[in-house]
């Protein structure tokens, strides 16, 4: 025990030491994929092969080092991104100068619930690991994230990993990352065997043959090509040629020409495609092996540095005009805060990726999206779980700051004197709640403070009171993110809470457009109230939001009454009018009214706005959005029947079914109040045979006769007639 610390301390002492590298010389890279691609796993054989642990994790046993919290390890996923720091030679001049690299690794959940580490991370980073399981190729939350990738323009390395288990098929994955992402990808390695015979892959760039021994050797063998692979080696090289050709100009020429261009042309134009995001490297193999070298090479090799991605660029707060930033250590700082930690021992910890300029310890910054400054207390390094202070941070690293109050996830940071406000990070709503009370009065107060700090943290985690019931009501992206938060409540801030049974997050609209009239006046000894204002409702398209509008003439309603209106407004729609849930998809505009010199206040109006649209609601042929899920079932094909017959009577949309990895896939979509316990009635169907994947996907309106239903349990109001 006594040398496992001595070698951990050691670690630290060298990480700090290294740290000083070029701008060129750093890669802040994440691995992201579907749960299960084996993320974790393939981070655990990086850290090991960089020297960054001494032995390789694993999940099953509990010992990785990214997945740290004691829920992660009893339940073998990712449920928080882990940042840390490691070191990589390039031993040779390829596309970049052979040297000393640092790499800002970020692993990231797999499972929907969580998706909001992996959009936030996603935000801040230069490039990342796209990790398929290489049985199935492109699964649903594969899609997913390739999509955020693709919203923050992400270049990305795809990894086809378990290529070494039953089912493995490397040409089908291929094939499904093209067709379903869409993507420009060719390989780069072509895998020795498939299945249990799997010893190592074809490097398709050089044309050497690279095999391990054993699953824990350190060591790749060079050998010559097998006969047998020789021919559909050349096939994908000279594809990967052709494709890559067209991003770079020498090898452009010698394609056309004819002419075999050498291998450290090939690698630039790949990696100009790469960083062009325009073409996608597939590398693949078995992870937990030595394989995962060329992964690092490719790291290095492929994916941008700072300097190579385009200056980062916001508005000044001043000026209200579009500025870009120099990503260098010399230009006025400004950072992006992505991510908030609650840590027993620092404290609030606040996750900045530093764009321009440095952040010293003690600096002070302006908050742009709040409008305030902020005395920076410590910088930290971090290392999964472990943190290590540091006196500045330079452009290009990702650090976390301690003694920030007000700064949380999304708000940019900046240099007080050279403001700028940067692009934030946006969030799903969530889709289902619950109610959750203390389990003791003592616990009353101690919830609040859990509850509001675990928010902090999580943008995807609401809680809300509901005023009839005086309940406190937690919403999230799914069942698992709600229980892991309460069982964090309960193992960190030692509060013991009983929760409802999940309630569906359903939301109210409107169909059509029409008008309402919202007049509040009181006559009382002395000043009276009075506020008069006209509204007109507007249906607006599926997930295009609330708008409000004020299309007041001549003095009709002073300008200054005009946000009151607004405020009472959204809380009328806040608080939904049919059942009780938030009104969405509407435009609300306020176009006439009257005033009363002496007796109109702000108060008077906002009490109008909401009584106004409350009116043009109730005209406006109501209706009830529920949230529908993307439902992915794998399952042997002799259940295909019963599994297609059970998602039917769910109100499920079959859009198909496929082979993959010696399963059937059945694709559908199914509203999420109909999948309630689904796991658990599929494990009975199957003999616990098949798995389900189940995701967001879009609100469509209820049933008539269902959404009736639920309007009478929340004993509202009738259900307007269209």
């Amino acid at each position: 025990m006594a040398e496992e610390v001595k070698k951990k301390s050691a670690m630290v002492m060298t990480i700090t030491k290294d740290r000083d590298v070029s701008l060129e010389k750093i890669r802040n890279i994440g691995i992201i994929a579907h749960i299960d691609a084996g993320k974790t796993t393939t981070t655990e054989r990086l850290l090991f092969e960089t020297g960054r642990t001494y032995k390789q994790g694993s999940v099953d046993e509990g010992t990785t080092v990214t997945d740290w919290m004691a829920q992660e390890r009893e339940r073998g996923i990712t449920i928080v991104s882990a940042a840390i720091t490691a070191f990589w030679d390039l031993k040779e001049d390829s596309s970049v100068e052979k040297g000393h690299y640092r790499i800002n690794l970020i692993d990231t959940p797999g499972h929907i619930d969580f998706t909001a580490e992996v959009e936030r991370s996603l935000r801040v980073l230069d490039g990342a690991l796209m990790v398929f399981d290489g049985r199935t190729g492109v699964e649903s939350q594969s899609e997913t994230v390739w999509r955020q990738a693709d919203k923050y323009n992400v270049p990305r390395i795809c990894v086809l990993n378990k290529l070494n288990l039953i089912g493995s098929d490397f040409d089908g994955s291929i094939k499904s990352i093209r067709e379903r992402l869409g993507a420009n990808a060719s390989p780069v390695i072509y895998p020795i065997g498939q299945e249990h015979e799997h010893r190592g892959v074809i490097d398709l760039i050089s044309m050497k043959a690279l095999t391990y021994k054993a699953v824990e050797d350190r060591n790749l063998t060079e050998e010559e090509i097998p006969t047998e692979l020789l021919e559909i080696s050349k096939k994908y090289r000279q594809e990967l040629i052709e494709k890559v050709s067209e991003f770079d100009d020498d090898t452009l020429t010698k394609y056309l020409e004819g002419v075999e261009p050498t291998e450290i042309e090939i690698k630039r134009a790949i990696r100009k495609g790469v960083i062009a995001g325009k073409f996608f490297p597939v590398f693949g193999g078995d992870n937990r092996t030595a394989e995962a070298q060329l992964l690092l090479n490719g790291v290095l090799e492929y994916l941008p540095s700072p300097v190579d991605m385009p200056a980062i660029e916001g508005v000044n707060t001043k000026t209200g005009e579009t500025e870009k930033r120099e990503r260098k250590n010399e230009a006025p700082f400004s950072g992006l805060a992505f991510k908030v930690v609650t840590d027993p021992h620092v404290g609030r910890l606040v996750y900045v990726r530093v764009y321009s300029g440095t952040l010293k310890q003690g600096q002070t910054v302006y908050n742009s999206s709040k409008q305030i400054t902020e005395r920076i207390g410590k910088l930290v390094l971090l290392h999964a779980d472990q943190r290590e202070l540091i006196e500045e941070a330079m452009s290009g690293e990702i650090v976390a700051v301690v003694g920030v109050k007000d700064t949380t996830t999304g708000h940019t940071i900046c240099d007080p004197v050279h403001p700028i406000h940067l692009e934030s990070i946006s969030f799903p709503e969530p889709v289902i709640s619950l109610a959750i009370e203390p389990a003791t009065k003592a616990d009353q107060e101690k919830m609040g403070l859990a509850l509001n700090k675990l928010s902090d943290e999580d943008p995807t985690f609401k809680i809300k009171s509901n005023p009839e019931t005086g309940q406190t009501i937690i919403a999230g992206m799914g069942e698992l993110q709600l229980e892991v938060l309460v069982d964090r409540m309960k193992r960190e801030f030692n509060v013991e809470a009983t929760t409802g049974a999940p309630q569906v997050a359903y939301k109210e609209t409107i169909k059509k457009i029409a008008e309402g009239e919202g007049k509040y006046i009181r006559q009382t000894g002395g000043r009276g109230q009075y506020g008069h204002c006209l509204i007109r409702v507007e249906p607006r398209g599926r997930g295009e939001g609330f708008e409000f509008k004020s299309e007041i003439k001549g003095g009709a309603i002073p300008s200054e009454y005009i946000p009151a209106i607004e405020k009472g407004v959204k809380e009328k729609l806040e608080n939904g009018i049919m059942a009780g849930f938030p009104m969405v998809d509407l435009k609300v505009i306020v176009f006439d009214g009257s005033f009363h010199d002496v007796d109109s206040s702000e108060m008077s109006f906002k009490i109008a706005g909401s009584l106004g649209v409350e009116d043009a609601i109730r005209k406006a042929d109501m209706g009830l959005l529920e949230p529908i899920m993307k439902v992915e079932v794998f399952t042997p094909a002799e259940y295909m029947g019963d599994v297609m017959g059970d998602l039917s009577s769910k109100r499920a949309q079959i859009s198909g079914s496929e082979e993959k990895g010696g399963e059937t896939v059945i694709y559908a979509i199914a509203p999420l109040s109909e999948l309630s316990g689904y796991a658990t009635k599929l494990r009975s169907l199957t003999q616990g045979r098949a798995r389900a994947f189940v995701e967001p996907s879009h609100y469509d309106e209820v049933p008539a006769h269902i959404a009736a239903q639920i309007v009478a349990k929340a004993g509202k109001v009738e259900m307007a007639r269209g």
